[in-house]
């Protein structure tokens, strides 16, 4: 017979248990890669900062490597400035990570694609963290991004950093994030729109790719039947136990009665993205739909790729699906 420290206490599969000695296991995810400055598959450097301390939020930055030399070469006279891209992993806001190895990937080829500088921010992970720990640390994130505008506040030990100093264009700043990240950048991007960014910097763009969007209501092709059984629903009640409304929460149903209008959504142009074969397909579809009929004064688009699954162009990096929505998204990133 096991030990009790060995029984489960709580599960959520796919993703992880929790023991009663409170040891928690993920049960998927990949390995963590190391940043470089040289890569010359992508031909794009990368590497990791700490943005905070307490709590601890660390972020890994891309950008390419020509500009980089560009700017050694001429002493940084004149250096390249590039659109700045805020971007927040998914993986169900318990797994993955900035560091790891589909999301640098990803961050690698938009940033080589786009030719931008990308932060990708390190959150805090429930269940350790429940939520709404991660929504504080990527706003958090973004703020110290912002404080290397021009007139950006800076708090005392505030490091800043060169890439970001000298290569950020602070006129084009875009937040983007994939499933939970997208959820992530949804609601920070809604947050701008009644709390002021450092610097008074404005956000030109957002893209939210497969968002995790759900309600206690069924849209689309959603079962009523199953609603309130399905991954996530049962996810979001596990990692956010205490949020009021529970899944009607206004940061996991932007649709809910109580939900704040989303004419409010705090920059001037979206990409909102879904795959066919998604669950969350439906959720996103509406979103959408409600964004374009809710007064906001911005530029939407849809798109809808065909006989691909949740996040297939991080998972499944190599396919010509994958390569057409990381070119789409640089397309918009660079417009």
């Amino acid at each position: 017979m096991g030990s009790i420290s060995n029984e489960v206490q709580t599960e959520c599969l796919p993703f992880f248990r929790i023991y009663k000695d409170g040891t928690v296991e993920r049960l998927i995810g990949t390995p963590y890669v190391p940043p470089s400055l040289d890569d010359p598959k992508s031909g794009v450097s990368s590497k990791d900062i700490t943005i905070s301390q307490n709590p601890l939020i660390k972020a890994r930055l891309h950008i390419p490597k020509q500009v980089l030399d560009q700017s050694q070469a001429t002493n940084n006279k004149s250096p390249e400035k590039l659109p700045l891209l805020v971007y927040y992993h998914g993986g169900g806001f318990c797994i993955e990570s900035a560091f790891s190895l589909v999301e640098h990937q990803l961050l690698q080829s938009i940033t080589a694609e786009a030719r931008i500088l990308a932060v990708s921010i390190e959150y805090r992970l429930a269940p350790e963290h429940l939520l709404p720990a991660a929504y504080e640390d990527c706003w958090e994130g973004l703020q110290w991004v912002t404080s290397h505008s021009a007139a950006g506040e800076m708090k005392p030990g505030f490091e800043a950093d060169p890439w970001i100093t000298i290569h950020a264009d602070f006129e084009r700043l875009f937040i983007g994030g994939d499933s939970a990240g997208a959820n992530l950048a949804y609601n920070t991007v809604m947050r701008a729109g009644t709390e002021k960014l450092s610097g008074g910097v404005k956000i030109l763009g957002a893209f939210i790719t497969h968002p995790y969007f759900w309600g206690s209501k069924a849209v689309g092709s959603e079962n009523e039947k199953e609603q309130l059984k399905v991954l996530p629903c049962t996810l979001w009640n596990a990692l956010y136990p205490n949020a009021p409304n529970g899944i009607d929460n206004p940061m996991i149903n932007p649709l809910a009665p109580k939900a704040p209008s989303l004419s409010g959504l705090a920059c001037k142009r979206l990409l909102v993205s879904v795959a066919s074969q998604d669950q969350l397909k439906s959720r996103g579809v509406s979103f959408y739909k409600a964004m374009k009929e809710s007064g906001w004064e911005g530029e939407a688009e849809l798109v809808q790729v065909e006989g691909e699954e949740h996040a297939f162009h991080i998972l499944n990096f190599e396919t010509e699906s994958a390569k057409m929505m990381i070119k789409r998204l640089a397309e918009f990133l660079r417009k």
